[in-house]
């Protein structure tokens, strides 16, 4: 992984948008994406994959549902460029997380051993 590689990926706002919010809260879920994003399931779908291929993203299934989080091998630079995006703007996500409160039936989590 090397930077120029990190931030081509990162250079999309929905990719960009997708990493932030599954940084801030762990673990999301397609459907969780879609409507924190106000997105189409294939258009998000589509930036998850590119997400994957970069190695800054892994997935679990659980039932019907695919769970994204941060790749458990993202190099310690990366973590820091997230958390500094973040830190630096605290608003970015104001509207993402208030669309993700308001969402009904989100998935739930079981507990598991990776």
């Amino acid at each position: 992984m090397t930077p120029t590689s990190v931030f081509k990926c990162l250079s999309d706002e929905t990719r960009l948008l997708c990493l932030l919010l599954i940084c801030r809260e762990g673990e999301l879920c397609v459907c969780e994406l879609t409507e924190s994003l106000q997105l189409s399931q294939p258009k998000v779908s589509r930036h998850l994959a590119q997400l994957r291929s970069c190695s800054l993203l892994q997935d679990r299934k659980q039932g019907l549902w695919n769970f994204y989080r941060l790749h458990d091998e993202l190099p310690g630079w990366v973590h820091g460029v997230l958390d500094a995006t973040l830190d630096g703007n605290p608003s970015c996500l104001d509207q993402c997380q208030a669309n993700l409160r308001s969402m009904g039936e989100r998935p739930e989590r079981l507990a598991c051993c990776d």
